[in-house]
Formats: structure tokens, sequence, C-alpha cells
């Protein structure tokens, strides 16, 4: 089964806490702090697999969560990170935010990779707290929380030759005879609802791959008849077969279609409409199509497109029409890829936001902040003072006074609710 978008969560590990411990050896009356460090969290990665064609895979699995690393230890050993967890996608696969649509990344080659989650850093053990005025701090950080989020997998295929053309105009019959691929094929139109992938070959040495395109109809950019869905698959092909029934035995004019194919190609993408083009008369098999095709070439020559014959049914012109894709193919100049990449919005790590809490008084928003809170060991007294120190650095005491805060109100941050007191 052909599945090409697909919604995802995925969570990176926490990183693993710090460690608070003491040099413990025999006639060392006063051991110091010795507290390794922890190992940073599992990230979740995003990788291109040239082996893949599909995103059916995420319709069972659609969660992907790292673990967190492991804590620190006495000694000054730093415990060890958490594995990465590796999701593999097609070749031509985009990574979209899920809230904003932004295209974070294009994993358009083979082993190419992106960060979509993460991992947290170890917290601190407490020998890297010591200073001149604290040679025994007792306190060590916990581990910093993953990053988290839901992302839009979108994949255009990356195919070398499209097949292109209004339902029913024979595109399946085509690829059905020249490759592998056995794509169902019917006389009512839209029998073909994704895209088929077929490899042609040449020779033993020569070959392309050819995608049969569901049909277009009019009004496809605008994503008539799922045009969306299938225009995009055409962005990435270097070569387009433009396949026209000739016979016009459906009631429909070849030119007509030739016309508003074009049209369609060119309203959703300039690019498109510059592609190079190999139209084909299909269905020569029938009378009909002989009277009709000298005025179809004729009108096809004068738009600059070359035209061949074949018949899908009786297999009459095919070889000479891979031989002339091949040929385009090898001639194709590309033209730079223009996919437009955005960036999830950055704000000041150090900036936060007070706002009324849903059951506090207040809650404070803000990602230093919040990771402060995530890390702190509110347990211990001097990890308490250093979470007030650096709550003043912040100025969010001072924020809260300008909203009105009183003793004794609540004030949330993350999962912790603290009760304000004046200092």
């Amino acid at each position: 089964m052909f599945i090409d978008r697909a919604r995802i969560y995925v969570e990176a590990g926490a990183g693993g806490d710090g460690s608070s411990s003491f040099r413990r050896e025999k006639f060392v009356e006063r051991g110091g702090p010795n507290g390794g460090n922890g190992g940073r969290g599992g990230s979740v990665i995003i990788v291109a697999d040239k082996n893949l064609n599909t995103l059916i895979d995420f319709r069972y699995k659609r969660k992907f969560v790292a673990k967190r690393g492991n804590g620190g230890g006495a000694s000054n050993c730093t415990g060890a990170a958490a594995d990465d967890v590796i999701v593999r996608v097609p070749m031509g696969t985009l990574v979209k935010d899920d809230t904003t649509g932004v295209i974070l990344a294009d994993l358009t080659e083979d082993g190419q990779q992106f960060r979509a989650a993460k991992g947290g850093r170890g917290g601190k053990g407490n020998a890297c707290y010591v200073t001149s005025t604290n040679r025994a701090p007792t306190f060590a950080e916990k581990g910093e929380p993953g990053t988290s989020c839901w992302i839009k997998l979108e994949l255009k295929l990356l195919a070398d030759v499209g097949l292109v053309g209004y339902p029913s105009v024979g595109k399946s019959s085509i690829i059905s005879r020249v490759s592998a691929a056995k794509p169902e094929i019917a006389a009512y139109p839209f029998t073909t609802l994704t895209p088929v992938l077929g490899v042609v070959r040449i020779d033993t040495e020569r070959s392309f791959v050819l995608a049969d395109i569901p049909g277009l109809i009019e009004g496809a950019h605008k994503g008539v008849g799922l045009g969306h869905d299938f225009l995009r698959h055409i962005e990435r092909t270097k070569v387009l077969l433009h396949v026209l029934d000739v016979s016009g035995l459906d009631g429909r004019d070849p030119v007509e279609d030739f016309d508003k194919i074009n049209e369609e190609l060119a309203l959703y993408s300039e690019k498109l409409a510059r592609r190079k083009q190999l139209v084909v008369a299909n269905k020569m098999d029938l009378p009909e199509s002989a009277e009709n095709f000298e005025r179809v070439a004729e009108y096809v020559k004068s738009k600059g497109c070359e035209i061949i014959k074949v018949s899908a049914a009786t297999g009459e012109g095919l070889d000479e029409l891979m031989y002339k894709a091949y040929e385009m193919l090898q001639n194709y100049v590309p033209e730079p890829e223009e996919v437009e990449m955005g960036k999830l919005d950055e704000e000041d790590p150090d900036s936060f936001e007070i706002i009324p809490g849903n059951d506090t008084d207040f809650e404070v928003k803000g990602k230093n902040i919040e990771r402060l809170v995530a890390m702190t060991n509110f347990d211990n007294d001097e990890a308490l003072y250093r979470f007030q120190l650096i709550w003043r650095r912040l100025g969010i005491e001072e924020a809260l006074k300008e909203k009105g805060v009183q003793e004794g109100q609540t004030v949330r941050i993350r999962d912790m609710v603290f009760e304000f007191k004046e200092q």
C-alpha cells in the first residue's frame, strides 16, 4: 500500500541526573565532592533510506520516544548517554512542524539526517559546583528534559520520468507494459488513486524510474480531485510524458486536454511549466486515433513539444518511447531546488511571560526558567538557594510584583507550584 503522508510524535530522552557524593578514603579526613555528571538523553533522528518508498510503517507506529541518559556516579564518573532513536523514511520526504506547517527538513539523499527531537543534557554533579567560598556543595543538578513535538511527514516521489494526463488515457497500461509495476487497470476514471513506481530497463546497464501519476483534472492546482496530492509527486520528476487519448472516444478533445493539463501544471508551479515534456499519442490502434492524429500532432508541435505514437493495448511504439524518454533524461539540466526551509521562532531563552493560571493565581512561562525548575532538586536547601538567586537574576520576582502578586498567592512554573513570599 502506498502512503505518502504521516503524522508522528517524537520525544527525546531527558538527561541523567548528576550525582552528589564525596570521597571516602582511609586517612582522608575531609574528602572533597566527586559527584559525576549525568549522561545525555537520546535524540530522535529522521534518516532518509533509499530502500523505502512509502510511509506505510507510520500507520502502525506513530510515537517514537528515546530513553533518558544514565545518572552520574561517584569518583567523578559520568553517566552513559542514551542511544538515539532512528526513524527511517523514504528519500524525498519533507519534515514539517505540525502546528505551523513550517518545513524543517527536506531529505532527498540516502543517509541524510534531521534531528527532530533533541536529547536533554545530563545534570551536573556536585563536583562542578565547588567554589572558593563553597568547598563542599551538597547539591547536584537533575537532567534536562528532552524536547518533544508532533511533526508531519510528506513524501514527494523521486522519479526520473513521470506519466501525466487526464484519467483513463492509458498511463497505467503503459507503465504495466514497460516495467514490472502492476497497477490496477479498469475501464473507468480514477482507477489509479496513488502514484505507482516502476523501473524501466533499457538494457543491462541503463535504466530509469518511471512514475504513473494519478489522473489530473481541471482545477487540480486548487486541490480539485485530490489535485495537490497528485501534483506534488510530479515536482521532482526530470521528464514528463504527457499521455493523450487521441481517439477522443470519451467525448473529450485531445487538444483541449493537452492545454488544460499544461495550464494546471503552470498554475501549480512555474517550474513544472518549464519541465521537458514528450507528448504520447496513445490508443493508436483505434481507427478514430488515425483520423485525429495529424491535427493533434500539428498543434502539439506548434507548442514546441515532440509527439510519438504508441498503443498501450498492443505495445506498439512503447520501446521507441522509452528510448526517447531515456535520451531526454540524459540531456536534462537540473534547476536549483527551491524548497523554502523554515525555522521555528527562536526567542531569547531568558525571556518569560506571566499569565493568569488555571489552577493558580499566576503562571510563568519561559525556556530557561522552566528548564531551571525541571533541573532543580527542591529537597536540597543549597539547590533551593541557587534557584532563588537565578529567579531574581532573571527578574521574575520584580515582574510578579508589577503584576500585583500578593503575599501567599500561588505561582506555577512547569509542574511546580510555589507560594509567593516577600524576601
